[in-house]
Protein backbone atom coordinates (compact mmCIF):
# COMPACT_ATOMS: atom_id res chain seq x y z
CA UNK A 1 0.00 0.00 0.00
CA UNK A 2 1.09 3.67 -0.58
CA UNK A 3 2.61 5.61 2.64
CA UNK A 4 -0.21 7.92 3.29
CA UNK A 5 1.36 11.06 4.44
CA UNK A 6 -1.25 13.93 6.32
CA UNK A 7 -0.14 17.51 5.25
CA UNK A 8 -0.38 18.74 8.61
CA UNK A 9 1.57 19.02 11.73
CA UNK A 10 -1.82 19.72 13.91
CA UNK A 11 -2.24 17.42 16.75
CA UNK A 12 -5.84 17.65 16.31
CA UNK A 13 -5.99 16.50 12.67
CA UNK A 14 -3.48 13.47 13.56
CA UNK A 15 -6.04 12.62 16.89
CA UNK A 16 -8.86 12.71 14.11
CA UNK A 17 -6.98 10.79 10.94
CA UNK A 18 -5.94 7.85 13.80
CA UNK A 19 -9.85 7.03 13.73
CA UNK A 20 -9.47 5.64 10.74
CA UNK A 21 -6.30 3.23 11.35
CA UNK A 22 -4.80 3.32 8.44
CA UNK A 23 -1.01 3.75 9.02
CA UNK A 24 0.69 7.65 8.61
CA UNK A 25 3.52 10.09 9.11
CA UNK A 26 2.78 14.15 9.28
CA UNK A 27 4.80 16.08 7.60
CA UNK A 28 4.73 20.32 7.62
CA UNK A 29 3.77 21.96 4.44
CA UNK A 30 4.83 25.15 3.00
CA UNK A 31 2.05 27.28 1.92
CA UNK A 32 1.20 30.74 2.23
CA UNK A 33 -2.19 30.90 3.78
CA UNK A 34 -2.95 34.58 2.85
CA UNK A 35 -6.64 34.81 1.27
CA UNK A 36 -6.73 36.43 -2.05
CA UNK A 37 -8.74 39.61 -2.19
CA UNK A 38 -12.17 38.88 -2.88
CA UNK A 39 -11.56 35.08 -1.96
CA UNK A 40 -14.53 33.41 -0.13
CA UNK A 41 -13.94 30.90 3.06
CA UNK A 42 -14.96 28.25 0.80
CA UNK A 43 -12.45 28.95 -1.84
CA UNK A 44 -9.94 29.51 0.64
CA UNK A 45 -10.21 26.33 2.32
CA UNK A 46 -10.59 24.30 -0.65
CA UNK A 47 -7.36 26.14 -2.16
CA UNK A 48 -5.39 25.72 1.02
CA UNK A 49 -5.98 21.98 1.43
CA UNK A 50 -5.01 21.55 -2.34
CA UNK A 51 -2.16 23.42 -2.07
CA UNK A 52 -1.09 21.83 1.15
CA UNK A 53 -1.43 18.45 -0.22
CA UNK A 54 0.69 19.15 -3.29
CA UNK A 55 3.41 20.91 -1.08
CA UNK A 56 4.31 17.64 0.81
CA UNK A 57 3.52 15.44 -2.44
CA UNK A 58 6.29 17.36 -4.27
CA UNK A 59 8.62 16.43 -1.91
CA UNK A 60 7.21 12.52 -1.55
CA UNK A 61 6.19 11.88 -5.25
CA UNK A 62 5.65 7.99 -4.01
CA UNK A 63 3.33 8.91 -1.28
CA UNK A 64 -0.55 9.77 -1.28
CA UNK A 65 -0.51 12.74 0.84
CA UNK A 66 -3.71 14.61 2.51
CA UNK A 67 -4.48 17.95 3.03
CA UNK A 68 -7.03 19.74 4.78
CA UNK A 69 -7.24 23.23 5.55
CA UNK A 70 -10.62 25.43 7.43
CA UNK A 71 -11.80 28.79 6.73
CA UNK A 72 -14.63 30.65 8.73
CA UNK A 73 -17.14 33.76 7.66
CA UNK A 74 -19.24 35.68 9.77
CA UNK A 75 -21.37 38.28 8.05
CA UNK A 76 -19.58 38.05 5.35
CA UNK A 77 -16.53 38.82 6.78
CA UNK A 78 -13.12 36.03 6.97
CA UNK A 79 -12.79 34.90 10.39
CA UNK A 80 -9.27 33.94 10.80
CA UNK A 81 -6.99 32.13 13.49
CA UNK A 82 -6.79 34.99 16.42
CA UNK A 83 -2.82 34.75 17.16
CA UNK A 84 -3.89 36.84 20.62
CA UNK A 85 -5.87 36.67 23.50
CA UNK A 86 -6.86 40.42 22.57
CA UNK A 87 -7.32 39.29 18.95
CA UNK A 88 -9.78 36.14 20.20
CA UNK A 89 -11.92 38.40 22.38
CA UNK A 90 -12.73 41.13 19.47
CA UNK A 91 -13.27 37.88 17.19
CA UNK A 92 -15.73 36.06 19.75
CA UNK A 93 -17.60 39.35 20.50
CA UNK A 94 -17.89 39.95 17.20
CA UNK A 95 -19.26 36.82 16.61
CA UNK A 96 -21.51 36.09 19.70
CA UNK A 97 -25.55 35.55 18.98
CA UNK A 98 -24.52 34.69 15.34
CA UNK A 99 -24.09 31.66 12.84
CA UNK A 100 -20.24 30.97 11.80
CA UNK A 101 -19.92 29.15 8.49
CA UNK A 102 -17.11 26.28 8.75
CA UNK A 103 -15.77 25.82 5.40
CA UNK A 104 -13.23 22.75 5.87
CA UNK A 105 -11.56 21.76 2.57
CA UNK A 106 -9.92 18.28 2.14
CA UNK A 107 -7.34 17.19 -1.04
CA UNK A 108 -5.74 13.78 -1.34
CA UNK A 109 -2.85 13.58 -4.01
CA UNK A 110 -1.62 10.11 -4.89
CA UNK A 111 1.15 9.13 -7.05
CA UNK A 112 -1.70 6.59 -9.43
CA UNK A 113 -3.97 9.38 -9.52
CA UNK A 114 -3.99 12.03 -12.79
CA UNK A 115 -5.10 14.87 -10.52
CA UNK A 116 -6.27 15.43 -6.36
CA UNK A 117 -9.60 13.86 -5.26
CA UNK A 118 -11.19 17.11 -3.10
CA UNK A 119 -14.17 17.71 -1.32
CA UNK A 120 -15.61 19.99 1.13
CA UNK A 121 -17.47 20.15 4.23
CA UNK A 122 -19.52 22.67 5.75
CA UNK A 123 -20.39 23.08 9.41
CA UNK A 124 -22.56 25.95 10.72
CA UNK A 125 -21.96 27.03 14.31
CA UNK A 126 -24.60 29.52 16.04
CA UNK A 127 -22.86 31.13 19.15
CA UNK A 128 -24.65 32.21 22.03
CA UNK A 129 -24.96 35.74 23.14
CA UNK A 130 -21.46 36.29 24.91
CA UNK A 131 -20.96 39.05 27.61
CA UNK A 132 -17.53 40.44 27.91
CA UNK A 133 -16.58 38.51 31.40
CA UNK A 134 -17.65 34.95 29.37
CA UNK A 135 -15.53 35.34 26.59
CA UNK A 136 -12.63 36.54 28.94
CA UNK A 137 -12.85 33.22 31.16
CA UNK A 138 -12.98 32.06 27.93
CA UNK A 139 -9.75 32.57 26.72
CA UNK A 140 -8.36 32.36 30.14
CA UNK A 141 -9.46 29.15 30.24
CA UNK A 142 -8.84 27.93 26.40
CA UNK A 143 -6.64 30.28 24.23
CA UNK A 144 -7.34 28.78 21.07
CA UNK A 145 -5.10 31.20 19.31
CA UNK A 146 -4.16 29.18 16.77
CA UNK A 147 -8.02 27.74 15.54
CA UNK A 148 -9.80 29.47 13.11
CA UNK A 149 -12.59 31.29 15.21
CA UNK A 150 -10.79 31.23 18.20
CA UNK A 151 -12.27 28.19 20.13
CA UNK A 152 -12.14 24.38 20.48
CA UNK A 153 -15.40 22.80 19.81
CA UNK A 154 -13.57 19.56 21.38
CA UNK A 155 -13.21 21.52 24.27
CA UNK A 156 -14.53 23.64 26.56
CA UNK A 157 -15.22 25.89 23.49
CA UNK A 158 -18.43 24.07 22.84
CA UNK A 159 -20.05 26.09 25.68
CA UNK A 160 -20.31 28.97 23.97
CA UNK A 161 -22.43 27.51 21.22
CA UNK A 162 -26.36 27.65 21.09
CA UNK A 163 -26.15 24.91 17.93
CA UNK A 164 -24.54 23.02 15.64
CA UNK A 165 -25.26 22.23 11.78
CA UNK A 166 -23.28 19.39 10.23
CA UNK A 167 -23.07 16.52 8.25
CA UNK A 168 -19.80 15.57 9.80
CA UNK A 169 -18.64 16.36 13.73
CA UNK A 170 -15.41 16.16 12.79
CA UNK A 171 -15.58 18.58 10.10
CA UNK A 172 -15.62 21.55 13.15
CA UNK A 173 -12.22 19.80 14.36
CA UNK A 174 -10.68 20.51 11.18
CA UNK A 175 -10.63 16.66 9.72
CA UNK A 176 -14.09 16.01 8.23
CA UNK A 177 -13.50 12.00 8.68
CA UNK A 178 -16.83 11.17 6.33
CA UNK A 179 -15.41 13.12 3.27
CA UNK A 180 -11.57 11.83 4.71
CA UNK A 181 -12.62 7.92 4.20
CA UNK A 182 -14.78 8.37 0.50
CA UNK A 183 -11.72 10.11 -0.99
CA UNK A 184 -9.26 7.59 0.69
CA UNK A 185 -11.71 4.54 -0.48
CA UNK A 186 -11.50 6.38 -3.83
CA UNK A 187 -7.60 5.69 -3.75
CA UNK A 188 -7.79 2.46 -3.01
CA UNK A 189 -7.46 2.28 0.49
CA UNK A 190 -9.97 -0.19 2.35
CA UNK A 191 -11.84 1.11 5.20
CA UNK A 192 -13.03 -0.25 7.66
Amino acid sequence: MTPLILASTSRFRAELLVRLRQPFGQAAPDVDETPKPGETAEKLAARLARAKAQSVFAKRPDACVIGSDQSATCMNRLIGKPGSREAACEQLAFMAGRTVSFATGVALVHPDLPRPLAGLDITLVKLRRLKAAEIERYVGAEPALDCAGGFMAEGLGISLFEEIQSRDPTGLIGLPLILTARLLRKAGYTLP
